[in-house]
């Protein structure tokens, strides 16, 4: 008799342990789904003129600009900002670099596993467009794409000192660790 007790609580906490899992996993993309839809509506309150308009009320980011990748069907809500919280639930333009549709170079960030996925299948000869808060289209062509070690003497370039767009993820994308000091790199001109 104690022996069926000890297997049905037993099995009655795989069972539970189970549902925590899979409620975890449902809650996590009900959670990226959710984002989306207050990404996508803070991008169209930006483009209606209203400035730093946050997705949800607790948010430290706001949009930035749009990224579309029309090769690889990419179309991207970019957010102010390169940290963790910012990449968690999009590409994140890093501070230091110049705003979207302004002189200079704009540099994105995005994890290599989720928003950024894509680099692996990029090519020279892509196009990219970015889209900034006045509703204005700026088109790149993509020159070059690079592996870069962080771990260098004094560093490494990460992109050119011109005008153009920079995207920047981790590297290898297939790493089973996160981080390391390698970042892939994407380098686009206007065109």
């Amino acid at each position: 008799m104690a022996a069926v007790r000890l297997k049905a609580t037993l099995a009655t906490g795989l069972v539970a342990a189970g549902l925590f899992q899979f409620g975890q996993g449902v809650y996590i993309h009900a959670k990226a789904a959710l984002a989306q839809v207050l990404l996508e509506r803070a991008w169209i309150q930006t483009l209606e003129g209203e400035t730093q308009s946050r997705p949800w009320a607790w948010a430290d980011t706001w949009p930035v600009a749009r990224l579309k990748v029309p090769a690889h069907n990419v179309d991207q809500i970019v957010l102010d900002g390169g940290s963790g919280n910012v990449l968690a639930f999009a590409p994140g333009r890093l501070e230091g670099s110049a705003a979207p549709g302004m002189p200079g170079r704009v540099v994105i960030s995005g994890h290599r596993d989720t928003h950024f996925r894509f680099l692996q299948d990029i090519a020279a000869g892509d196009w990219l467009l970015l889209q900034t808060p006045d509703g204005g289209e700026h088109r790149f062509r993509v020159v070059d794409a690079r592996v870069a070690d962080t771990g260098e003497q004094n560093g490494y370039l990460l992109y050119p000192p011109t005008d153009g767009l920079t995207l920047i993820t981790c590297y290898p994308f297939d790493a089973v660790r996160p981080g390391g000091t390698l970042r892939y790199l994407v380098n686009a001109e206007p065109a």
